[in-house]
């Protein structure tokens, strides 16, 4: 039988983060994390993977119409951009000098925020 846990994954990426996109038609684009979606492995990043939904007119929202949106884009097509040099970098985790752990760039060895 298999055991489900409560816990929550950890991603290399979190929201206000600063990303570069590694593949897809945005290939080498940057922009901010605006969401993570953890159930999903997605995060919604600003002016990535615009696309457009069409918006049918309610009484809350009269004028509806077509509308361009930002749609998800998977974690693992995203790498973060290492806020000290501004290049892409993978991310590890380590203790910090509390004793917690805490990202850290494995470009520059810097931690991460």
């Amino acid at each position: 039988m298999e055991r489900k846990s409560n816990k929550q994954q950890k991603l290399h990426i979190r929201k206000g983060d600063t990303v570069k996109v590694l593949s897809g038609d945005d290939k080498s684009k940057t922009g901010k994390v605006l969401e993570i979606l953890t159930g999903k492995n997605r995060a919604i990043v600003e002016g990535i993977n615009i696309i457009t939904k069409h918006q049918k007119p309610s009484a809350g929202k009269p004028e509806g119409g077509i509308k361009k949106i930002e749609g998800g884009v998977h974690i693992s097509n995203l790498m973060l951009v290492d806020p000290a040099s501004g290049k892409p970098t993978r991310t590890g985790r380590k203790l910090n000098e509390k004793g917690s752990l805490q990202r850290f760039s494995k470009k520059t060895g810097e931690f991460i925020k």
